[in-house]
């Protein structure tokens, strides 16, 4: 793998930088998962400084989620000190949602950026949606799925998030919203579905791109290592703001914002991936 410039590695290092600071913010202001921040900002990123290779939106997906596997088992350490994590939700719906992310992987390793694009657009679009115009009120049942709503709902979870490159918490804290879970425990418990989610995902994304075209510069298989290494730092710094933060301010005008600012940017990568 030729070394690139220093002047090739700054411009991309100070980027991330801004890029991770952000998503930690957000994930500690607003409990939401960074990958729907990191995916189109690494893909502003990458493409704006020229590299546009056939696999670039899948390098933004793998990256998101290599940063994942670090900071779901952070978040579930975290929430199991505290009793939060219901380990029999886990323990039922891990396994459908790893193997719904192992089918992701294989499927976005042969999707167009173009194809990718337009997923991310549309599913983000209905996530910043549901942020924006939810109610803890809304319910479809007392009880979480189990038996064959189970086994079609866990693997369409994490086949989902992989094409979108975000963890569990975008799809899995409503679902159990919506089976009348506490916001606590669907929180702590859905952290423990993007392991679930990544680990398998990144896994395979290393095994693919080898030798592809157009990838920034160090980037092993799918991941950009400079990205995931340069996100993980800022953000374990940059988390603890937002927290300061969610305790000193009413969160929900933050969060109809987030959600704005989320419609936006996937509305926009929808744009770019059907107009140009």
């Amino acid at each position: 793998m030729p070394l690139p410039h220093l002047a090739q590695l700054l411009p991309l290092v100070g980027l991330l930088v801004l890029i991770g600071a952000g998503a930690g913010v957000i994930a500690g202001l607003l409990g939401v998962g960074g990958g729907i921040v990191l995916v189109p900002a690494f893909l502003y990123t990458f493409l704006a400084l020229g590299y546009d290779g056939p696999q670039i939106m899948q390098v933004c997906i793998a990256t998101s989620l290599a940063t994942i596997v670090f900071t779901s088992q952070r978040s579930v350490r975290a929430h199991a000190k505290k009793g939060a994590v219901d380990w029999s939700i886990l323990r039922g719906w891990g396994p459908g949602i790893a193997i719904g992310a192992i089918l992701g992987v294989i499927v976005a390793g042969g999707m167009k950026t173009t194809a990718l694009m337009v997923v991310f657009g549309i599913l983000g679009t209905i996530v910043g949606l549901y942020l924006a115009f939810g109610r803890d009120s809304w319910r479809l049942g007392d009880h979480m799925p189990t038996g064959l709503g189970r086994a079609i709902t866990a693997p369409v979870i994490g086949f989902l998030s992989v094409l979108m490159g975000i963890g569990g918490g975008s799809f899995g804290v409503p679902l159990m919203r919506l089976y009348g879970q506490p916001i606590h425990r669907a929180v702590a418990t859905a952290s423990g579905f993007g392991l679930m989610i990544a680990i398998p995902s990144v896994i395979g994304f290393l095994m693919q791109g080898w030798g592809a075209p157009g990838l920034p510069p160090w980037t092993v298989g799918l991941v950009n290592i400079p990205a995931f290494l340069v996100v993980i730092g800022v953000t374990m710094v940059t988390t603890t703001w937002g927290v300061h933060l969610a305790h000193a301010m009413n969160p929900r005008p933050l969060k109809l914002a987030f959600a704005g600012f989320i419609m936006l940017m996937a509305l926009n990568m929808l744009r770019k991936a059907l107009i140009g």
